[in-house]
């Protein structure tokens, strides 16, 4: 499937939004099946363009030349072509460095891996300090029953417990780096 089409079906809406002319932007729309297009826009208008889009819709503009810089910084998310002008890696704050759009597949593909795994991240962080946080501070010590390393955890153990936390998250993190991007 070509990009478009694997961005449609993921449920976003693609534009083409272009400063060259109408009959050269239409036969590639039409060629790349994009239905949303603006040809012969200027900056200022590319620009306007993403800001009314953004009254509804969460924007991102791919672009890699000085006319899309304005529109680049009106969007949510601006993602500049590593091969394009200075100006329009500056704007953006997404930069694809193969210089190919077929690389925003996989720049989704990572983005949404490594918010999953912030997620996970914080549940286990917030998880392991709100159970061991109340035990190391005692609040099992009026429970004679219990062993004595279960109700007074000594602060070394403590220490090396939230060590532990760390590890597990660092390791979870580190799994960003077998994640299969094709």
């Amino acid at each position: 499937a070509s990009m478009v089409e694997e961005l449609t079906a993921q449920g976003l809406q693609v534009h083409l939004l272009s400063g060259d002319n109408l009959p050269a932007v239409s036969a590639i729309a039409q060629h790349l099946a994009i239905h949303h297009v603006k040809a012969e826009a200027l900056p200022a208008e590319k620009a306007d363009y993403v800001s009314h889009l953004q009254t509804s819709l969460h924007v991102g503009m791919v672009g890699d030349g000085i006319n899309d810089a304005p529109a680049l910084a009106a969007a949510e998310l601006g993602i500049a072509i590593g091969t394009g002008t200075d100006i329009a890696i500056e704007t953006a704050q997404v930069i694809l460095m193969r210089g190919n759009l077929n690389s925003l597949i996989q720049a989704r593909r990572l983005s949404s891996a490594t918010l999953r795994i912030i997620y996970q991240n914080l549940f286990w962080a917030f998880g392991y300090n709100v159970a061991l946080i109340p035990i190391a501070a005692g609040i099992l010590a009026p429970f004679a029953f219990l062993p004595e390393p279960l109700r007074m955890l000594h602060p070394i153990t403590a220490a090396f417990a939230m060590a532990a936390s760390d590890l597990v998250i660092v390791y979870n993190s580190l799994r960003l780096r077998t994640i299969s991007l094709d």
